[in-house]
């Protein structure tokens, strides 16, 4: 591992996006508990393991460390799909649920909900992954800009499989 040192600009940057991955774990989290359909359920509770990689490769920049590029997070090979569910993928959902509840209105059916559900991560997509593309153009350490770069990446891949799981379900049709 490289050690760097960040300015106080690169720092109040990689500590906004530390913030922004805390509210994706956050928000993966709840929704794979409160999704209807299984397939939803397992591509959220995928993205919240891997959004936490990022929250740690985060931790490790602020902390001066530049993880190598073969350690950090293997989950842009993943979309979701693939995920195995089943009663421990519950049961590791409920487990790692926040307290503070992000829900949507109860009266709402499966598929309304499901929508609603992928409305709001892919607008948090799109937010964060413009926020990396400033943290990218601010830091002068090209390792950094590689690491940042990567896990750039794997949030637009994260918007891709919702994009596409809302598209095979009828609930976003670009035209």
């Amino acid at each position: 591992m490289m050690n760097i040192s960040l300015t106080t600009k690169e720092r109040m940057l990689l500590e906004d996006q530390k913030r922004h991955e805390e509210i994706c774990i956050e928000k993966y989290n709840s929704y794979a508990q409160q999704a209807s359909d299984p397939q939803l359920k397992n591509i959220f509770a995928n993205h919240a393991k891997i959004e936490q990689e990022h929250l740690n490769t985060l931790n490790q920049l602020l902390s001066g460390q530049v993880p190598p590029m073969g350690q950090q997070s293997g989950g842009s090979q993943q979309s979701g799909a693939g995920m195995q569910s089943g009663a421990g993928s519950q049961q590791m959902q409920q487990q790692n649920a926040p307290s503070a509840g992000l829900c949507f209105q109860a009266g709402q059916s499966n598929m309304a909900l499901d929508q609603s559900l992928c409305n709001d991560v892919l607008m948090t997509e799109k937010y964060v992954s413009g926020a990396y593309d400033t943290a990218i153009f601010e830091c002068k350490d090209t390792q950094v800009r590689d690491v940042l770069n990567h896990i750039q990446k794997e949030e637009q891949k994260h918007g891709e499989a919702i994009f596409k799981y809302m598209q095979s379900k009828g609930m976003y049709n670009p035209k």
